[in-house]
């Protein structure tokens, strides 16, 4: 009787000490932190796989345009389109919508709006993209660093909004308690 119970007080603390996944971008410009969401659970777990395997580590935010998004991961190359192993099927959910530092997957334009699971942006526009809403999957928010995003929008770039001087990346997750995630969010406001 006793290891049942102790089997399911094991249960019940991991259970209630469930992790809280943050992405962190660090750049050039800054640190950028992001709450991956948990209602896009095959992008959330793409995003955290491509981190720890250090995918993007020697790639860059490869188009950044004032008013829209800020852009990263594989520039738009045939595989990163076509190849079935870097392709998502959507995630919407009305309540995930294109607010101001909300974080998307990049696709092209396929009728199945599958998402490239290599490519991501950040929403820029202070009143949002909701134009993109039901097209591209919202997987995530900018907690931390929309300062960061706005510089990096603001760079001299070329005529295909990739910016001059490479805007490198360097992603990995971090995995924070409630207690640890509620003091973030508490010390960010202040």
């Amino acid at each position: 009787m006793i290891p049942i119970l102790y089997f399911q007080l094991i249960f019940l603390l991991f259970q209630s000490n469930e992790l809280i996944s943050i992405g962190k971008i660090a750049t050039p410009l800054g640190e950028i932190l992001i709450i991956l969401d948990d209602r896009t659970p095959n992008h959330k777990a793409s995003f955290i796989q491509l981190a720890q395997e250090g995918y993007w580590d020697s790639l860059t935010f490869n188009r950044v345009i004032p008013n829209f998004v800020a852009q990263g991961g594989c520039p738009d190359t045939p595989e990163g389109f076509s190849d079935p192993e870097y392709l998502l099927e959507p995630e919407f959910h009305p309540e995930l919508t294109h607010v101001y530092g909300a974080v998307g997957a990049g696709r092209d334009d396929n009728p199945g709006k599958l998402s490239a699971r290599c490519q991501f942006y950040i929403v820029q526009n202070p009143k949002g993209l909701h134009r993109l809403d039901g097209d591209y999957t919202v997987f995530g928010q900018v907690i931390k660093g929309m300062e960061i995003v706005d510089k990096m929008v603001s760079v001299q770039r070329d005529q295909h909004d990739q910016p001059i001087n490479p805007v490198l990346m360097d992603i990995n997750i971090l995995y924070l308690s409630q207690n640890e995630y509620t003091n973030l969010i508490t010390n960010l406001k202040k």
